[in-house]
């Protein structure tokens, strides 16, 4: 997944994926350890995955206390 293709999602269409994510890493683990998984960067890349859906979310919150802070300090 492209951190572009994430920017132009919602808050809430990147929580969704999120979760999807999140939920196919823990059954990639599982495979894993089963030894079922033939990919093996598959695991890698789903963990890159969930790591850039969460660093935009963090962007946007902090991006939010900004603007917050500023509106306040006026």
């Amino acid at each position: 997944m492209d951190v572009r293709e994430i920017r132009r999602m919602s808050d809430e269409e990147i929580l969704e994926v999120l979760e999807e994510q999140k939920r196919g890493l823990f059954n990639l683990r599982f495979e894993s350890v089963t030894g079922e998984v033939t990919d093996t960067n598959s695991l890698r890349r789903a963990r890159r995955d969930v790591a850039r859906l969460m660093t935009v979310l963090r962007e946007r919150q902090l991006a939010a206390e900004v603007v917050s802070e500023d509106e306040d300090g006026e």
